[in-house]
């Protein structure tokens, strides 16, 4: 959640906060440094890491260097590889300590090596100028010694000959591929990299898994390197073995208290006796139970050999989660005001896995309202809703949910109550779609079409394409989403349909993820009634953290002749990203965001769109980076902020 701060009384708010935490900091002591949230470490030094060292402390510095001629390279695979380098910050606990630790790095470079192609690489590590290696296992350093690598990675080996025998037939299932061995680089002529083989031997194991043989083994691994030729010859052979089937599940809870029902459990993973072995089908299984969102840890084992009928029995350990949960909420905006919030949760109701869900929230207290302590100028909502897996298949959920909302914003107010009932199903991890039946009644007010009543009746579809590689804080891959709701309003007697689409897709230039291009473009079209017949919440502005920053949330639509901003039938969202790390944990961002809102029901650029520019910042978490955005509207007009302060957690988009 994001929250727009763009009066310049927020400015002073954020100023004295800033310079009140500046002086709470300079009281503490320089231990207390450090900064957790729910258990989570944020920054600073992490109280595991304040042990007491056992025994004398050998505090040591590391320097490393390649002899002349040898390649640069070697020095970063020795950095990337050194225990002494990533554990030089925290002295040894005496001299024996540091002696092993030093001959410990022999061989982790040495398997560095190996792992980027290098097989002739020579190392050395001294201490105080005295080969490690050769040092007496009881000799005494001094409490402060200076350690040298010095390390000749060589020449880079590439593959003479690369080869698997017993590949498996190709897998006509899209969803059973395997990449090809060829394609990460095992092939002649290719690097020779020693973890390239390994990866190999996985994807040839794998491959033979998904096409039923569960218990397909490496037989017999060569590898021979030719130091005269610079190559490296790896020959690889698979044991297939039995054609498997699945045997029976047996489901062990091990909770204190179990509530679930084990028939239940064994039908949700999707795993049928007599059924095709298939190490996917395993994956989806667990996939599922994880969406129950039941159980601290659930774990599918299979049984150590296939028996004589070819059944390979499973067994699943799982382990439940308190079934109830309670939780509060409480937001702050000097341009909204507090908000409060408050939610109850039973997540195993009938030892089935099905939800029932509360939510209760005031904001807009003390916002930018006249008389704002009225509490005619508070939004309100109440929600609740009711998920079970629907008794046909495990990856389809029934939902019925009910709410009742009033929300008071800048351009109109809506007061409502809702109810939507259907079903959603899970195609695959990238794949899923939603159908609803939707039936509301809404009373809105704005000062241009004053009091308006509806009632409408219609459908919600929608498909989602996810992709990317985390959805806190995505490097790779692609989102989409199309929703189109057709519906029927009876106070107008209108047939409409409302449309939305939005598309996010992301490019990183490095291996590390440092550079990353990230892409969004949003459009939105209401056919069949002019605007004047729909509720002003169904139809469309932008503006806020997550569409237009340095505009406030919803702020941007039509403008009439008497000034007045109304919401359209059509717009359209853009945002483009440069986001890089300039730390392990420390990151900025430059954006453009441009949005438009128009009278038509396809965009007619009537309205001119409004762009913003800004800068922010980001600090990895374990639960995502916290963002900090300031934004600057471009072609601002009378009544739109001069700038915009956005909070949030996880990226913009």
């Amino acid at each position: 959640m994001s929250y727009p701060y763009t009066s310049r009384s927020t400015v002073r708010v954020i100023l004295a906060a800033f310079l009140a935490s500046i002086s709470l900091f300079c009281t503490v002591s320089q231990q207390a440094i450090a900064f957790e949230l729910f258990s989570i470490h944020l920054w600073g030094k992490n109280k595991q890491e304040e042990s007491d060292t056992i025994g004398d402390a050998k505090y040591y510095s590391v320097k490393i260097m390649a002899p002349a001629g040898a390649p640069v390279a070697g020095i970063e695979i020795a950095k990337r590889a050194s225990a002494l380098v990533a554990g030089q910050k925290k002295p040894a606990p005496g001299s024996a300590s540091l002696l092993s630790k030093v001959r410990n790095d022999y061989s982790r470079i040495l398997a560095a090596l190996y792992a980027d192609g290098y097989y002739g690489g020579v190392i050395s590590i001294t201490i105080d100028g005295k080969e490690a290696a050769y040092i007496h296992l009881g000799t005494e350093f001094p409490d402060h010694v200076v350690i040298v690598i010095t390390i000749n990675a060589g020449h880079l080996y590439l593959f003479g000959h690369a080869a698997v025998h017993e590949l498996p037939p190709a897998n006509r299932k899209r969803r059973d591929k395997v990449t090809s061995p060829h394609n990460i680089g095992y092939a002649i002529g290719e690097i020779a990299k020693s973890g390239i083989i390994f990866e190999t031997e996985k994807l040839v194991i794998e491959s033979w898994r998904r096409q039923g043989y569960a218990k397909a083994r490496i037989a017999r691994r060569d590898v021979v390197v030719d130091h005269a030729l610079r190559e490296v010859d790896a020959d690889i052979s698979v044991a297939q073995g039995q054609l498997a089937y699945f045997g029976d599940l047996t489901v062990q809870n091990i909770s204190r208290q179990p509530r679930m029902d084990p028939a239940y459990i064994a039908w949700m993973t999707g795993l049928h006796s007599g059924q095709r072995y298939d190490s996917d089908d395993i994956a989806k299984a667990n996939r599922r139970l994880a969406r129950l969102e039941i159980f601290h840890a659930a774990i599918i084992r299979e049984a150590d050999a296939i028996k004589p009928d070819g059944t390979l029995p499973l067994s699943l350990i799982v382990q439940e989660r308190p079934p109830r949960r309670v939780g509060a909420g409480m937001a702050y905006s000097t341009f909204d005001g507090p908000s409060f919030e408050a939610y109850w949760l039973h997540r195993n109701l009938f030892g089935h896995a099905k939800r029932l869900y509360f939510d209760a929230r005031i904001s807009q207290i003390t916002g930018n309202h006249y008389r704002s302590y009225n509490s005619q100028n508070y939004s309100y909502l109440l929600d609740t809703a009711y998920y079970t897996a629907w008794y046909l298949h495990p990856d389809t959920d029934f939902i019925v949910n009910l709410k009742g909302e009033r929300e008071v914003l800048k351009h109109y107010t809506s007061t409502g109550i809702y109810l939507h009932t259907g079903f959603t199903r899970v195609f695959s991890d990238e794949l899923s779609g939603r159908i609803y039946l939707n039936v509301s009644k809404i009373k809105t007010k704005d000062n241009f079409f004053d009091n308006r009543n509806f009632t409408m009746v219609g459908f919600l579809g929608g498909l989602l394409y996810d992709s990317r590689d985390n959805k806190m804080d995505a490097h790779r891959g692609v989102y989409g989403e199309l929703v189109a709701e057709p519906f029927y309003e009876m106070e107008y007697r209108n047939f409409i349909a409302r449309i939305v689409a939005e598309g996010c897709t992301y490019w990183a230039f490095d291996k590390r993820d440092q550079f990353v291009i990230a892409i969004r473009a949003k459009i939105g079209s209401i056919m069949g009634v002019e605007a004047s017949e729909l509720p002003s919440n169904m139809l469309f502005f932008v503006g806020g953290g997550s569409s237009v920053r340095g505009y406030g949330y919803r702020n941007i639509g039509v403008r009439t002749k008497n000034g007045d901003i109304i919401g359209g039938r059509s717009m359209i969202e853009g945002s483009i990203e440069a986001r890089a790390m300039m730390t392990q944990n420390i990151g900025m961002v430059g954006f453009m965001d441009l949005g438009s809102v128009s009278r038509a029901s396809f965009s007619d650029f009537h309205e001119k769109a409004k762009i913003a520019v800004g800068l922010g910042g980001r600090y990895k978490t374990g639960v995502g980076p916290i963002r900090f955005d300031v934004a600057i509207p471009l072609n601002r007009v009378s009544g739109d902020p001069k700038l915009g302060f956005y909070i949030g957690i996880g990226q913009a988009f």
